[in-house]
């Protein structure tokens, strides 16, 4: 697909990370994680952006949610039981996401039980990164085929 097609087509879910703001109150959930690959993804989108309205993160905490729900630092690693349970919510959250930003390509950045949380995702295209943090060139150009800042 040519860039100028996948302006504003992709999707980007990131995973959640141990590392996280410490708040008293809850903050966009783009903005809670500091680890990871989030701060890549955050630094690509600004509040506000059309962009930032095709970034999902998937919370073993709150699930798959929009980039500007707010959260609230919490500690719950993603167990197996955990990721059962998301199973049965996620799929449906993010089929309605892509129903309202409508994608064809979606970046998937996360471990391989965070993936299986989700389900297949139906897009034409979608890339599953389990190894982000040294990928941050892959990353970057995935990014910038689909013309973002």
């Amino acid at each position: 697909m040519a860039a100028e097609q996948a302006a504003g087509n992709g999707l980007v879910v990131v995973a959640c990370c141990k590392e996280k703001r410490v708040t008293s109150s809850p903050v966009p959930a783009l903005d809670l994680y500091e680890g990871w690959v989030v701060p890549l993804v955050r630094d690509r989108v600004a509040a506000g952006s059309t962009e930032r309205n095709r970034v999902l993160v998937l919370s073993a905490r709150y699930g798959l949610v929009t980039a500007d729900t707010p959260v609230s630092t919490y500690e719950q690693p993603m167990t197996e039981e955990r990721a059962s349970a998301l199973s049965w919510t996620a799929p449906g959250v993010l089929r309605r996401h892509l129903a309202r930003f409508p994608s064809t390509e979606a970046l998937l950045l996360m471990e391989p039980r965070y993936a299986r949380v989700l389900g297949p995702v139906p897009v034409a295209r979608a890339r599953l990164i389990t190894d982000p943090m040294g990928r941050h060139g892959d990353i970057q150009a995935v990014l910038d085929s689909w013309s973002w800042p």
